[in-house]
């Protein structure tokens, strides 16, 4: 009732004030030189919101799923870093629209035309469809279930295999609860608030850009600039896959720096990927990958191997926990653990405060706005999207009842798939999930930092200690971690998702039912291609492979922490990680302590920690990425801010793309023609003495 009456007071106002304040918004304009978004649409009709939902933007938004699935699961299954891909799914939604739109246009054939709000629409399907592939864990706790993953912990006796049906039933209970978790609070999220959600924000003037003359004009260009770089990766991959014929053979295996570094996995592997992957993460987070694969690989790995004989013993394989190994996993996670733990009380203190800072001057702020008459002249881009966004109410009686609906199922199925995970431990789970799925998306609006893995760690070490080791603690521990990773990340992806709706005047009802779309199509499409991986590549989840999957590893082995204590460890492997754990706080402490133009120099510690256990190879890659950007910027900034996202998305999305039929060829057991090894000296010179004789 309360935001009903919001509304109509707004819808009053606006309507009386519009013609009288064309003038002065005109005025303001020129004297403050401030360009009125909504004014620049007003005589754009705002579709009803089942017309923003249309068949073409969900035709569009299938294929695109399909292909950005293939690009988070191959940097799901390699390094685990995956940036965003909310500009490329914007960017691609336009341009095949528009080509759509404008073909049936010259066949005198179109009865809509291609409004900013459908290309919310796409951008959201999209993006919530390729984050399955994330939160559905497929390159963390849900394949650190399986006996591959299990036989590389100590934790080897407790496993699950993947199975597609299993893997798509447990999505489904899972995935749509974070949507219904937080549906009640978007009028004070984005409206009474205004959290900023950068990420949200950035992709609404994007997309607004694009329907701006000049703005389809670039967005044309970048487009261009996409499928060029596009086909250039697609090719470059098809071309290395001729020299792959066999076991480390290639140009992955190149070594760029020498042999001994390329032993201690120094070396340029050639990949397009992470070469776009580094030009879209920022350059600290490349520098601090780099930083610490030097710390590691460089320096201490071949320090501790020194201590072989004293340390451990010298019988034990490489990949054995008791070993070497037990450093790189054990080490990395507690710089992990410190980081997360960190953040996670940063962002709660952030939240709380903010929270009641804004909750104590709500009530004055609304009277100065309803008082001061003169503000309203300036706020025309506010009052238009206030008014749209509270037009299309979702009741709260639907959001409450749909999550208490799901959870009761969930409830009931879970413990079914998954016989560690008991329903009281679900329904615990469910009762403080809203809270933390509120937290979450509160803290990703101020910082745009989701938390969903650290929320997901604290659920492993909670149940997993809670069920024991004699209970399936591991599995469950696993599986309590994919349940609230589910809610708290869709949780925040749907709030990011409001506020670009907001901006851009997309109906909530429409950003929800794309959500559900996208959250739909998500829990089918990516355990497909997850399985299509899994049955090509017998090496997956090896260290030595092609995708090692480190984050599986690492989420198992924190499950194994937390279930069977610390007794397992190697000699002085603890003593490190109690030091890389309080490094990491201090850190993150003098990050935000010291001046801004300091602590932007200072090495993220979560980036620090993945090259620990996987090596620095890929530092490598995206520190080139970054390294060309930065070049870029230096010669034309203006290009390259206007490019540089383009060439990025080109170089991922065409080699995510080539996994399609590279996967398939695996399946089929077709070989490359050629093996193309990199020996040394000695290896060259018995080839030449057996040749020879």
């Amino acid at each position: 009732m309360e935001e009903k009456g919001v509304d109509d007071r707004v819808v009053k106002r606006l309507d009386s004030e519009r013609s009288s304040n064309s003038m002065n918004r005109q005025r303001f304009g020129e004297v403050s030189g401030v360009l009125s978004i909504e004014e620049f649409f007003e005589d754009q009709e705002v579709p009803p919101w089942r017309k923003q939902l249309t068949f073409r933007a969900f035709f569009v938004s299938f294929w695109l799923s399909i292909l950005f699935s293939f690009i988070v699961m191959k940097l799901n299954l390699t390094t685990g870093i995956i940036p965003s891909l909310n500009v490329s799914a914007g960017l691609l939604g336009f341009f095949f629209v528009k080509s759509w739109t404008k073909f049936l246009e010259r066949s005198g054939l179109l009865r809509q035309p291609f409004t900013r709000q459908e290309n919310t629409v796409i951008q959201t399907c999209v993006v919530a469809s390729s984050g399955i592939a994330f939160s559905g864990g497929f390159g963390s706790y849900l394949f650190g279930m399986s006996e591959r993953i299990a036989h590389r912990s100590s934790g080897s006796k407790d496993f699950k295999d993947p199975s597609l049906g299993w893997i798509i039933g447990f999505l489904f209970v899972v995935s749509f609860l974070g949507l219904f978790s937080v549906v009640p609070l978007r009028k004070i999220m984005v409206v009474d608030f205004k959290l900023t959600y950068p990420s949200g924000t950035a992709t609404a003037h994007l997309i607004n850009s694009f329907h701006t003359p000049r703005g389809a004009a670039l967005a044309k260009k970048q487009v261009r600039m996409l499928g060029r770089f596009f086909s250039l990766s697609f090719l470059w991959g098809f071309f290395q896959w001729f020299f792959q014929a066999a076991d480390g053979c290639g140009f992955a295996h190149f070594p760029t720096f020498g042999l001994q570094a390329r032993a201690n996995r120094f070396y340029f592997d050639f990949s397009a990927t992470y070469i776009g992957v580094g030009m879209i993460c920022p350059h600290i987070i490349n520098v601090s990958v780099l930083v610490g694969g030097i710390i590691s690989w460089g320096i201490m790995w071949p320090l501790i191997e020194n201590k072989k004989g004293q340390w451990f013993s010298e019988k034990l394989s490489s990949d054995d926990l008791s070993g070497l190994e037990g450093y790189k996993v054990f080490i990395a996670i507690a710089i992990i653990l410190g980081d997360g733990l960190y953040n996670f009380f940063k962002v709660l203190t952030r939240t709380l405060s903010g929270l009641f800072s804004q909750l104590q001057h709500k009530r004055e702020a609304e009277d100065f706005s309803l008082g001061n008459s003169s503000r309203s002249e300036f706020s025309y881009d506010d009052e238009r999207r206030k008014q749209l966004f509270l037009k299309d109410q979702i009741p709260i009686w639907f959001a409450i009842g749909g999550y208490v609906v799901i959870a009761a199922v969930s409830i009931n199925t879970l413990p079914h798939i998954f016989s560690q995970l008991k329903w009281y431990y679900i329904l615990v789970i469910y009762v403080f999930a809203p809270i933390l799925a509120f937290c979450n998306a509160y803290g990703c609006g101020l910082t745009d930092w989701s938390l969903a893995s650290t929320y997901g760690k604290l659920a492993i070490f909670t149940i997993g200690a809670w069920a024991g080791p004699l209970h399936g603690g591991v599995i469950a521990g696993l599986a309590a971690c994919g349940v609230m990773m589910n809610i708290v990340s869709t949780a925040s992806d749907l709030m990011q998702d409001f506020k670009t709706g907001y901006l851009t005047l997309a109906s909530p009802r429409s950003m929800f039912v794309s959500q559900v779309v996208g959250t739909t199509m998500g829990c089918i499409i990516s355990p497909c291609v997850f399985w299509l991986f899994y049955k090509a590549f017998d090496d997956l989840g090896l260290r030595t492979g092609q995708y090692p999957a480190p984050n599986a590893v690492l989420f198992r082995n924190m499950s194994v922490l937390g279930v069977e204590g610390l007794s397992s460890l190697p000699k002085n492997c603890l003593t490190f990680c109690y030091v890389f754990f309080a490094t990491a706080i201090l850190v993150n402490l003098i990050k935000d302590l010291i001046p801004k133009k300091w602590a932007r120099f200072i090495p993220l510690p979560m980036a620090m920690a993945l090259p620990f256990y996987l090596g620095p190879y890929f530092a490598i890659d995206m520190s080139l990425g970054s390294l060309i950007l930065f070049v870029w910027q230096k010669l034309n900034k203006t290009k390259a801010d206007a490019f540089g996202p383009a060439v990025a998305s080109g170089l991922i999305c065409g080699d995510g793309i080539w996994m399609l039929p590279y996967s398939i060829l695996a399946l089929a057991e077709v070989k490359p023609p050629i093996c193309m090894k990199f020996l040394s000296r000695a290896t060259n010179a018995r080839v030449d003495k057996f040749l020879g004789s």
